[in-house]
Parts: structure tokens; C-alpha cells; sequence
């Protein structure tokens, strides 16, 4: 399952927490606005009855015919919010507003307040009950005044939230810096450097992992130290005796008569050659293990490349064959000691493994792509998997230490580099081929 980024997971959650929080509020908010709305609107409904009332008991009782309807004329046409209608204690329509609709008011007069489906109606009464005044007000003014609200509460956030989205990913960013810096160290180190990773001003909840991760690496470094140690100095201590050894039994071997004797003599001799080639090969995975594969100064591959070749045809005799790229010049960081051990040992193996009858093709691309291909039986994928473990050997009579590939992975992956096993060969129904792709620092041009 793949991790997401811990950036992302803060500013996300801290904007959407944000951003729930202040709704939060402004929907409270317009809750507690729409209360004190109603409130308002109701007290001035009670207002207004309450004023008008007396002034309406005034006029009807100075008229001739008080139980006669009257409209009361505006002084300009607007629209009426309030309407009112005066009545009797018997519901008969004594003075009404000029846009009174009496069909919205109860059929008998109440005081107090009451709401319909539409309206909001508050009543008063005069002279014990015998004059009534209700006044109505459309529900749909106080939504709209209370949606006028809300939009006016909600339109800040529509400019703050992308504000604060770019604030809090800014801030959140400038604060783990250090740790996006701690994780660059990490991916930037090659497979060989287990030096101390040194990043400033890391949080305290990353500074202990951070030292606890040096602290394993100094372990891991002096343990492998301690074993390419080991393995350098058998190597080293073991050539002596074994080059004096070797030459004891070739002049026994050379002294005896023919005969048992003899024949056990020879048998020695290719056991000590073969010694003598592990503790090689044990010295050179020391050096691949050891650090120090790349060259301070950009080194030409293809004079390599050809020097190594010539060598191995003069003792193989020529078997194989080398294809070069066009331009004269291919330059790498890579050790030119490096690129020698990793040469010799792809060659030397597909040299062994190989077909006896079939040459060795080994050839380098413009784009710094080096194959080294061998004739002979498929390699079956479970083994081909397994090869460029120590001591693995394929499917073969041949005799080997099965150190070289190996050695060769080491020193790929010691230079950042990459190699890749095909089996059959590329193009072919059969064979063994391994590429890889070599650090290329310049090119230039013959």
C-alpha cells in the first residue's frame, strides 16, 4: 500500500478542520442571528400594534357610522410588509390597511401572537375586548432577511478558506523543511556510504529516530568492516602459502614417475588452482564491499573496455568479440580498478558458462549500455533469480566459485548503477546476456 505524504496529510486535515470549524460557527452563528431576528421582527409587530391601535380607536369612534369599513390610503404607492386589520368583537372589519388581504387573518380576532403557513400575526384589543387589532407580516420577509444574513456570513469564507488552504500548506511545508531534507539525505545515499546522516534543526519527535538510524549505521559499518577485514586478510595471508604450495606440487608432479602418484599430484595442483582463484575472487568482493568505485576524475571506458577484451582473447583465443559504439570517447566516474573487476568477472563467467563452441559477444552502446552475451541452454527464471547471490552457481559441470557474479552486482550497485540478467539472450532462443547500464558523465565526440 502506498504512503502518503505527511505535507498532505496535515495541510488537508488542518484546512478541512479549519474549514468545519468556521462553518460551524457560522451556522451557530445564523442560528443565534435568526433568533434575535424573530425577535426584533416580533417586537416590532407588537410596535405597531400596539401604536396604531389607539389612533385607530380614535377614528372610529369620531365617525358617524362606526361599524363601517374603512381603507386607509398611503401618501405613495410602496410595498406593504405589515398589513393590519381593526375589527369588532364579532370579527366585522372595521379599518384596514390599503393591501390587506382579510382571508390571511383568522376568522376571529385573538390577541397575541400565532403563525401560519405563510404569515406571522400578532393581535391587541382595545375598550375591554370590544375593539380588535391584528397585524400580519410574510413569513418570506424574515427567510429573506435571514438568508441575507447567512450569504453575508458565508461570503468571507469563500475568500478565506483558499487563503488559509495556501497559509497553512506554506507554514506546513516551512516547518518540516528539515524533515523533507532528513528524507532527501536518505534517498540520495548510495548502497556503500553508511556515514552518519547529518540534516539541522530536525523536530524532537524525529531528532531520536534520526539518531537511533545513525547509531544502527555506525554498527552495520563497523560490522562490515570487520567482516571485509576478515575477508581481505584471509585472502591475503592465504596467497603466500598457497603460491608456494601450488609450485611444491608441480615439481612433485613433474618429479614423480607416472603412475597413481602422479595422477594425485595433478588432482592437488587443480584444487589449489581453484583456491587460489576463491581467495582472488575473495579480495575482490572485499574491494567492491569496500567503497572507493568511483574516480575523482572522469575516466574513458572504451580503451578499457578494449584492453580488458585483448586479455581475455589472448588467453581464451579469441573467443571473444567486441562491438564498440561510433564516437572515440565514452567517459564514467566509475574506478577504472572498478571497471576492470566488473569486466573481467561478466567475461570470465560467460567464458565458463558459456558454450565451448560459441563466442562471447560483448559490446557498448552510445547510450553507455554494456551486454555481455553468452551461447548455451536457457537459464531456468527460479535460478536466474538467484544468480547474483554469494555461492550460487547455475545449472553447469563447470567448476566455479560462484563469487563473480556477484562481485559484479556489488560494484553496479556501489556506483549506482543497474544490471538486469535475460535469459534466453535478446533476439535469441537460447544463450545467457547481462546488461548494464554504466554512469555516464560525458560523451565526447571523436
Amino acid at each position: 500500500m502506498k504512503s502518503s505524504s505527511l505535507q498532505k496529510r496535515l495541510g488537508i486535515g488542518l484546512t478541512l478542520g479549519m474549514t468545519l470549524l468556521w462553518l460551524g460557527a457560522t451556522v451557530g452563528t445564523w442560528l443565534v442571528v435568526q433568533h434575535e431576528l424573530n425577535e426584533a421582527f416580533d417586537s416590532a409587530l407588537e410596535e405597531t400594534a400596539q401604536r396604531i391601535l389607539p389612533l385607530a380607536v380614535l377614528e372610529i369612534s369620531n365617525r358617524e357610522e362606526p361599524r363601517d369599513a374603512q381603507h386607509v390610503a398611503p401618501l405613495k404607492t410602496h410595498k406593504e410588509y405589515l398589513t393590519y386589520l381593526v375589527r369588532n368583537g364579532e370579527g366585522q372589519i372595521l379599518m384596514q390597511s390599503h393591501d390587506a388581504n382579510p382571508d390571511i387573518f383568522s376568522k376571529h380576532p385573538a390577541e397575541g401572537f400565532t403563525t401560519t403557513e405563510k404569515y406571522r400575526l400578532y393581535g391587541a384589543s382595545a375598550l375591554r375586548e370590544t375593539v380588535f387589532i391584528e397585524i400580519a407580516e410574510p413569513l418570506g420577509h424574515r427567510r429573506e432577511a435571514a438568508r441575507e444574513a447567512l450569504f453575508a456570513l458565508l461570503l468571507p469564507l469563500s475568500a478565506l478558506i483558499p487563503v488559509s488552504l495556501l497559509g497553512i500548506w506554506l507554514f506546513v511545508r516551512i516547518s518540516l523543511r528539515s524533515v523533507i531534507a532528513y528524507r532527501r539525505a536518505v534517498e540520495a545515499r548510495g548502497v556503500g556510504d553508511l556515514s552518519p546522516i547529518k540534516v539541522a534543526r530536525l523536530p524532537a519527535e524525529i531528532d531520536p529516530l534520526a539518531e537511533a538510524v545513525n547509531h544502527l549505521l555506525e554498527r552495520f559499518r563497523k560490522a562490515l568492516e570487520a567482516e571485509r577485514s576478515f575477508t581481505a586478510n584471509s585472502a591475503h595471508e592465504l596467497r603466500t602459502p598457497l603460491a608456494a604450495t601450488l609450485a611444491q606440487i608441480q615439481r612433485l608432479r613433474h618429479e614423480a614417475p607416472e603412475g597413481p602418484l602422479r595422477v594425485r599430484a595433478a588432482k592437488i595442483e587443480k584444487s589449489l588452482r581453484e583456491l587460489v582463484r576463491l581467495s582472488e575472487k575473495l579480495m575482490q568482493l572485499a574491494k567492491a564491499e569496500g567503497g572507493g568505485l568511483l574516480s575523482e576524475t572522469p575516466q574513458d571506458l572504451i580503451p578499457l573496455l578494449a584492453h580488458v577484451v585483448d586479455e581475455w582473447n589472448h588467453s581464451s583465443g579469441g573467443r571473444v568479440e567486441l562491438r564498440l559504439p561510433a564516437q572515440a570517447s565514452m567517459y564514467s566516474a566509475i574506478d577504472p580498478d572498478a571497471f576492470g573487476v566488473l569486466l573481467r568477472n561478466l567475461i570470465e563467467n560467460a567464458l565458463k558458462y558459456g558454450a565451448a563452441d560459441l563466442p562471447v559477444e560483448v559490446s557498448l552502446s552510445e547510450s553507455a549500455l554494456l551486454r555481455v552475451i553468452n551461447g548455451g541452454p536457457a537459464v531456468p527464471e527460479p535460478v536466474l533469480q538467484r544468480l547474483t547471490e554469494r555461492f550460487v552457481r547455475g545449472n553447469s559441470e563447470a567448476s566455479g566459485s560462484g563469487l563473480g557474479l556477484a562481485i559484479a552486482r556489488t560494484i553496479v550497485e556501489g556506483v549506482n548503477a543497474r544490471m538486469l540478467l535475460v535469459s534466453p539472450a535478446t533476439g535469441r532462443p537460447d544463450g545467457f546476456e547481462v546488461c548494464v547500464w554504466l554512469p555516464v558523465v560525458a560523451t565526447l565526440e571523436g
